[in-house]
């Protein structure tokens, strides 16, 4: 009796121990192994997003890269020191679908740095031989300010953000006049002159 009495003592304590060890498991680690599943869930999401977002930043990266130059388009792509193309310069806009001086237009313009490579930009027209139009490049970027090579134009209707220009002196540009995309404004008179006045001080124009 003494013997089946013990028996039945360690059968209940075993019995204990096994309640009390599948609470622990159901109600302490279980939770904790879901959380640690979860997290590593998580941790794999998060990669995974990662990696997409990586890919999509290279995919915008070489969508957004330098433009190649357009096929079948005439390309602007001669810089040349502006005192190369000294001649008279008057102001003479005339909205009429001939491009003239005081006329902002957009043509595409190669890089100097990469004549394969270009994009589409503004200029101002000072001058023409025959079919090809002279042009000074504009630009908004702010840090052209500083630049004694460039001058300030104000804001006009050829940057549709509304942004503060810049055109550039020391180089001109030769422009196919059939490059032309549109015409863009035309410049104040008052703002034409001070460009015309550095290009007569500085450049031999008259």
């Amino acid at each position: 009796m003494a013997g089946m009495a013990s028996s039945s003592s360690y059968l209940k304590a075993f019995q204990r121990f096994l309640v009390k060890g599948t609470e622990n498991l159901v109600f302490n680690e279980a939770p904790k192994l879901v959380r640690q599943l979860q997290k590593s869930d998580t941790v794999a999401r998060g990669i995974q997003q990662g990696i997409r977002i990586g890919l999509d930043v290279l995919a915008g990266q070489a969508q957004t890269g330098a433009p190649a130059l357009p096929a079948g388009r005439p390309v602007s792509s001669n810089f040349v020191p502006t005192a190369h193309r000294a001649r008279k310069v008057s102001y003479a806009p005339n909205l009429d679908g001939r491009a003239d001086p005081g006329e902002i237009v957009w043509t595409w313009v190669a890089f100097e740095d990469d004549p394969t490579q270009g994009k589409d930009r503004p200029v101002l027209v000072v001058g023409r031989d025959r079919n090809i139009l002279f042009g000074l490049m504009l630009s908004s970027r702010d840090h052209h300010g500083d630049d004694p090579n460039w001058v300030g134009i104000g804001a006009g209707s050829w940057d549709y953000d509304g942004r503060p220009s810049w055109v550039r002196l020391d180089r001109v540009l030769d422009v196919p006049e059939e490059s032309i995309r549109r015409e863009g404004a035309i410049l104040e008179r008052v703002v034409f002159d001070v460009v015309a006045a550095r290009l007569r001080a500085e450049y031999s124009w008259t």
